[in-house]
């Protein structure tokens, strides 16, 4: 059989007194990157840090960029106006909250938020959040409603700041999309339902949980008013015709952004004409700009905390996720944390002219990007179309029939209702799936605070699962290469009699340790049997850990290694180490691991592992041979194991190994240590 000459790589130790010093070396590397990096920055370059929207304003296209901001600027303002009334009801607030909260913060966001195309202001899940917290302190027709919810937009911005400023967004990516859209899912059709009243003409209960709504619906049926239920369902009806043909043809995209203009245009004319008594109108309304203020009902803040974290937490997971969608789209790279602390300050900020809580609308942003948003401008001409309903428009705003609010609403949260999403999953991941139905459901029967609860805890219990229960492969050596791959997943390739490889892809740590030494055992036993090349030996010799997946150990790893090489040495099976990365080679020559199993069994490639186990499997199947019967093959075994083991540089004629056709005792003085064999060719 011809072989060819190939070296053994040799794995490069650190030195084991360095290990203290490298981490000292690598902060200071750390700090030294930071201090050239401070130096190169110019002054703008700090000044554009502080205030993000410098970046466009030094950079501003006037002659491509004005007309479409203007656009979409205009857009969006024309369809915030009716939004930030109807979502001010939902809140349980008058319109004019809805209003002001669409106008301060805008701006404020303009200058310190990193996204050019989000639109910011009320949203309908923030909205039933405050609704829902707020209404078992206090009515809503109370004052002190009003000036707790001015409280909680506070509270909300400046955990959104501290968040930004601690570099915290990372936490978020701890709830699954799942998790999401199945809370986004359930809290639309709440919302929906809590609307029901405007339609239906009588008042329901006002509650987070879908039973109490259905139940109040029912009872109350005997006071059911047609004219608003036939003036609602046409509104709606006509927001949504409008919606499909502005998604679905390009040359009448303008009408999804004039659907909600236009059920209030429509609803304003019918009440101005007919007068009908039985359908409620918004009333009066005040003119002019909010005036400053300082938020009151701070006693009430401690039973704020638990919205204040959920909406936190709603909010940057709609408003971070769609600027960093539209970000992507549009070419430019977006700071999450910078995100969140633009939200935050457009919420303190707002706070002090009478805002509630506001974040990124998907709807109005999606709008904004369709118009062709360019830079932040657009969300200021948003602002001023605001700043001018407020000073001039709030008359008209008096006679706008509630229902044709609802109408707004409804038409707004039928597209968060993601049965699409649903379906996906249950086709693609059931677990995904069950998450998203867990979700869902305790979203709609115990309340959104629960709902988001559970759904994060079941998020956050699948991923300690999985980290806890990691993937592990068995290796073999696919046919006419030196590469090795999970079995499972190629079939063809094999493994040798004496020798389980096994590839552990994840960080090895306190919490995975029991599992992965349960399943090295089982691999001891199970997979002997899928052995198929190389001497015929009855059990396992050598054990081959591949690591080069493995980023992290810690001293439970450590721990466990130890333990797994006294439990192995008493069987007299040996562990080989191929490929471990530096910071886990540091771990392993700190602790003392590299020296309890031996330098030499650490080797930077599977096949050099391979190589030199097989070697020694060769061995002892030849001593045993020569040994004949005198001592019991338990005392044989053991002498010629361990001193096989001291002779770890050695070679045999490997060809012959490798494809299990070597019957003969190999001639150790004439073979090469470098030779690596070609593999068998079956013909």
């Amino acid at each position: 059989m011809p072989t060819r000459s190939v070296k053994i790589i040799q794995l490069q130790h650190p030195d084991t007194t360095s290990y203290g010093s490298s981490g000292a070396g690598y902060s200071s590397s750390w700090f030294s990157r930071l201090r050239e990096k401070m130096k190169e920055m110019t002054f703008f370059n700090w000044v554009e840090m502080f205030l993000p929207c410098c970046r466009w304003i030094r950079t501003y296209k006037w002659r491509e960029y004005l007309q479409v901001d203007l656009m979409a600027g205009t857009t969006v303002g024309i369809m915030l106006v009716p939004q930030a009334m109807s979502y001010a009801k939902l809140a349980g607030l008058q319109p004019i909250y809805g209003l002001y909260s669409g106008f301060v913060p805008i701006f404020i966001y303009v200058i310190f938020g990193s996204s050019r195309q989000i639109s910011i202001g009320p949203a309908a899940l923030t909205s039933l959040l405050v609704s829902n917290v707020l209404g078992k302190i206090v009515d809503s027709s109370d004052a002190l409603y009003t000036e707790l919810a001015i409280v909680l937009t506070l509270m909300v911005g400046i955990l959104e700041c501290i968040m930004g400023l601690l570099r915290l967004g990372w936490l978020i990516r701890f709830i699954s999309h799942s998790v999401i859209s199945g809370f986004t899912t359930a809290s639309a059709i709440v919302i929906g339902l809590s609307q029901a009243k405007y339609f239906l003409g009588y008042e329901i209960d006002r509650s987070s949980e879908i039973v109490p709504i259905i139940k109040s619906i029912i009872s109350g049926a005997d006071k059911f008013s047609w004219p608003p239920f036939v003036m609602g369902s046409i509104i709606l009806a006509i927001l949504q015709t409008m919606k499909h043909l502005g998604k679905s043809r390009k040359h009448l995209k303008f009408l999804r952004a004039m659907g909600p203009l236009t059920a209030v245009i429509l609803g304003t004319s019918s009440a101005k004409i007919y007068h009908p008594s039985s359908i409620t109108l918004v009333g009066d309304i005040p003119q002019g700009l909010p005036s400053f203020s300082i938020p009151k009902g701070f006693k009430h803040a401690k039973s704020l905390i638990p919205t204040t974290l959920v909406i936190t937490g709603v909010a940057i997971l709609e408003s971070v996720g769609i600027a960093k969608a539209l970000a992507a789209k549009n070419g430019y790279e977006l700071d999450s944390n910078q995100e969140l602390f633009g939200l935050g300050a457009a919420n303190v900020l707002g706070s002090f002219f009478s805002a509630y809580p506001t974040t990124g609308s998907f709807s109005r942003s999606a709008v904004n990007h369709e118009n062709g948003a360019k830079t932040g401008l657009a969300g200021v001409i948003t602002g001023i179309v605001m700043c001018c309903a407020l000073l001039f428009l709030t008359p008209v705003f008096e006679y706008i029939p509630l229902c044709a609010l609802a109408a707004i609403v409804i038409s707004a949260v039928i597209s968060l209702v993601d049965y699409e999403e649903a379906i996906f999953l249950w086709r693609v991941g059931k677990k995904d799936f069950l998450l998203w139905t867990i979700t869902a459901i305790t979203t709609l029967f115990f309340g959104i605070e629960i709902g988001v609860l559970i759904g994060v805890g079941f998020s956050l219990a699948f991923v300690i699962h999985e980290s806890a229960n990691p993937h592990i492969a068995v290796l073999g050596r696919l046919p006419g290469t030196t590469v090795y791959r999970n079995i499972q997943q190629y079939p063809e390739a094999y493994t040798y009699n004496g020798i389980v490889i096994v590839r552990i892809d994840s960080p090895i740590y306190f919490a995975n340790t029991s599992y992965i030494k349960d399943r090295l055992r089982e691999y001891e036993i199970v997979v002997d049997k899928l052995t198929r090349r190389g001497p015929q030996v009855g059990r396992i010799y050598f054990v081959v850990l591949e690591m080069s997946p493995v980023t992290y150990i810690d001293t439970g790893a450590v721990q466990a290694l130890k333990e797994l090489h006294h439990e192995y040495k008493s069987r007299h099976i040996q562990i080989a180490i191929s490929n471990p990365n530096r910071n886990v080679l540091l771990m392993l020559s700190k602790s003392g691991v590299v020296e309890l199993i031996g330098k030499e069994w650490y080797f930077v490639r599977v096949h050099d592992a391979v190589q030199v186990c097989l070697q020694h499997v060769e061995r002892i199947k030849e001593d045993h041979m020569a040994s004949g019967s005198d001592s019991s093959p338990e005392e044989t075994e053991s002498s010629l194991f361990k001193s096989l083991l001291k002779q770890r540089g050695e070679d045999s004629s490997v060809a012959e190994l490798e494809s299990g056709t070597n019957n003969k005792p190999s001639d150790l003085k004439h073979s090469d240590p470098l030779s690596e064999p070609l593999l068998f060719q079956k013909s």
